[in-house]
């Protein structure tokens, strides 16, 4: 989790410290949604256009609001949600908060392991 005001040279550490590649922005207040930032974004929003890692704030290269999914939305549903919209990860809320995150893999994997051994 980071913060919109952090440089994105402080949130390529945090994310290296944390061994993750995607970093989820805090909400600034409670009427507030979380925003997301890929590595990817990092890479086409700063490296690829040659600014400063150091110049950029996370908030200026964020996806905001995200699309997100519950923790107990069926897989079926969850990769219908991201078809639709073309996404290929989501945070996974429960209770307002972010406990995770879901991807392609991670439905492929463990949605389709489970319909298998039943």
């Amino acid at each position: 989790m980071v913060d919109g005001l952090q440089t994105v040279a402080e949130a390529i550490e945090q994310a290296v410290t944390h061994k993750v590649n995607v970093l989820f922005v805090n909400k600034r207040d409670d009427d507030d949604e979380y925003g997301m930032v890929l590595m990817s974004d990092i890479a086409k929003k700063v490296l690829a256009k040659d600014k400063a890692p150091d110049r950029v704030n996370i908030y200026e290269i964020m996806v905001k609001p995200v699309l997100s999914v519950e923790g107990n939305m069926d897989v079926r549903y969850c990769a219908r949600l991201f078809d639709r919209f073309g996404i290929t990860k989501a945070p996974v809320i429960e209770q307002g908060k972010i406990v995770g995150l879901v991807s392609y893999h991670d439905i492929v994997l463990k949605g389709m392991i489970n319909r298998i051994s039943v």
